[in-house]
């Protein structure tokens, strides 16, 4: 069972134009950099690519969300680039899931597989001997400042259960009431966007997380 939380604040809500001057500011009180990456396909926004990953500058471990159609092609770049954890969804695998997800283990990074809020966790059952992460998307993919869905929870205490080693990452609409309803499902890595980046107060926006 994981009991320490961890926070990972999303760049999708920082402001692009400083970018490491925005990870700079919540680096302190963080634990984790989370990059959504998103193609314009598989959700209906387009994001950042492996060269901005190349360029952020932190001492935090960088997740890739990797919100992408095919994202075999681009594992090895992500991980060449900084990624210390690869996040992939299990609804654009096309039958190469456990493939995928030992390369990323290959590459010295963590296999972490990701599901939409319509998606059943029992799907992802027969990987997670072959995962390091879970990824319960608590809003539809594709954009920030969503409001959480409560499904989510469920699957939080489903992966728990299944296999209490794992960590469990929550990603969208988290702030200080559905992140405590997430750490007592039983998560303990929450990804985070608008709530931090768009607090007065960062450092305690991130702390009102922990609590």
């Amino acid at each position: 069972m994981k009991n320490n939380v961890l926070i990972a604040p999303s760049i999708l809500s920082a402001d692009f134009g400083r970018l490491n001057e925005e990870i700079a500011s919540v680096e302190p009180y963080s634990d984790i950099i989370s990059v959504d990456v998103m193609d314009g396909h598989f959700v209906p926004n387009i994001t950042v690519g492996i060269s901005v990953v190349k360029r952020i500058k932190t001492k935090l471990p960088i997740e890739c969300h990797l919100m992408i159609e095919h994202p075999e092609k681009y594992i090895e770049e992500f991980a060449k680039a900084g990624a210390k954890i690869i996040s992939v969804h299990i609804e654009t695998m096309h039958e190469k899931t456990a493939e995928i997800l030992q390369k990323i283990r290959k590459l010295g990074c963590k296999a972490s597989l990701a599901i939409k809020p319509a998606t059943p966790v029992s799907e992802i059952e027969e990987y997670l001997p072959l995962m390091d992460c879970a990824v319960v998307m608590s809003v539809e993919p594709g954009f920030g400042g969503q409001s959480f869905i409560p499904g989510a929870l469920d699957k939080i205490r489903w992966l728990r259960e299944k296999k209490p080693d794992i960590d469990i990452i929550v990603d969208g609409g988290i702030n200080a009431e559905t992140a405590k309803l997430c750490r007592e499902a039983g998560a303990n890595i929450l990804v985070a966007g608008s709530y931090v980046f768009g607090a007065a107060d960062r450092k305690a926006a991130i702390e009102s997380l922990r609590a």
